[in-house]
């Protein structure tokens, strides 16, 4: 992974004492980090921000009078900065979260243990790495996703066998990305889509459930043998590998894998995109968004050798240029669009 090389500053908020000692022990073991200053709650948080000018914020999601998501929206309006939300690993905290990241926040971190957690040593790692990634993310694109004004989408010049399945990767920055895709398709008359976004376990079902309330299209959690259905949205569950095959009836189906990781993730965008290559082949669509690292490129590849089309995200709209960066280096990429223009890329080429 490539993060920034100068030194980042960061404010840690948590309106536990122990908790921000531990997280900011936890940060200043990178040197390439240092904690600047500490605040104990949301509107501490916010002036510190204005007078400070952190690089990245950890914040705490639930905290007396101004909590976490009140904190966020006053941090984007006024001054945004990229933010590491650090939440609970309950389905309150899951819902908390996928509203932050759809506020603005870069990404987050699961406390193992509730409030007070005596084994944040189990994250890390975890911690430190997306602090880092969230220096280089560019908060503007975030928060501004969808441009006012936009360019038209050229039609595209080729003719394809109707597709039969999309699948789609993210990272860093692809809740929001996802959403905006998702929200814009316009018809249910479109091939499934199947969907890989870096999430632990625990969290997924959240997103797919905000995912289906802002999208005409049917948004699932994917579980074991799962027919996938024109109108269809299927999130690969964090903690499982997610592919698809044709079952004895000839049914396109989700199945999940136990796996090891692939590239330090789980669910990989790499085995679902081999497996689309490998089942629907120049009947595919695969699409990679913004996110640090290369998950993806390989199954990319496969994809277009075997006659799929391939889109990535334009750095104009990336978040984090990885992954789409990785792809395109690899030679595994068609087209390059900004984010506006995949939705209605998506209606042209998978819409039955």
């Amino acid at each position: 992974m490539s993060f920034t090389t100068r030194q980042v500053k960061v404010l840690v908020v948590d309106d536990s004492a122990f908790m921000r000692k531990i997280i900011s022990d936890i940060l200043e073991e990178d040197p390439k980090i240092k904690v600047i200053d500490r605040a104990r709650d949301g509107k501490e948080a916010v002036e510190k921000t204005l007078k400070l000018d952190p690089d990245v914020i950890t914040l705490d999601v639930e905290m007396p009078g101004m909590d976490g998501l009140a904190a966020l929206k006053e941090i984007m309006r006024l001054k945004p900065t990229p933010v590491v939300m650090v939440s609970s690993l309950t389905r309150k905290g899951a819902d908390t979260t996928m509203k932050a990241l759809a506020l603005g926040a870069v990404d987050f971190v699961a406390k193992p243990s509730g409030a007070i957690s005596l084994d944040m040593k189990d994250v890390a790692q975890e911690l430190r790495e997306k602090v880092l990634i969230a220096a280089s993310a560019s908060v503007e694109k975030l928060i501004g996703i969808a441009p006012p004004t936009k360019e038209p989408v050229r039609p595209i010049q080729i003719k394809r066998k109707n597709i039969e399945v999309v699948a789609i990767a993210a990272s860093t920055g692809g809740p929001r990305a996802i959403q905006n895709v998702l929200g814009n398709v316009k018809t249910t008359s479109i091939a499934p889509i199947v969907v890989v976004q870096h999430m632990p376990a625990g969290f997924t079902k959240s997103f797919a459930e905000r995912l289906n309330e802002i999208s005409i299209l049917e948004v699932l959690e994917g579980y074991d043998n799962l027919q996938l259905k024109p109108g269809m949205v299927v999130i690969a569950p964090g903690g499982s590998h997610l592919i698809v095959e044709y079952n004895r009836a000839k049914q396109l189906i989700c199945r999940l894998s136990d796996m090891p990781p692939l590239h330090s993730v789980k669910p990989a965008a790499d085995l679902l995109f081999l497996s689309v290559a490998d089942i629907v082949g120049n009947t595919s669509l695969g699409i990679i968004l913004t996110g640090m690292g290369r998950d993806g490129a390989e199954g990319a590849k496969a994809i277009r050798q075997r006659g799929g089309y391939v889109i990535a995200e334009s750095s104009d709209t990336c978040v984090i240029y990885g992954m789409p960066k990785a792809a395109v280096e690899k030679g595994a990429v068609d087209e390059v669009l900004p984010l506006h223009a995949i939705p209605i890329r998506i209606e042209e080429l998978a819409a039955r």
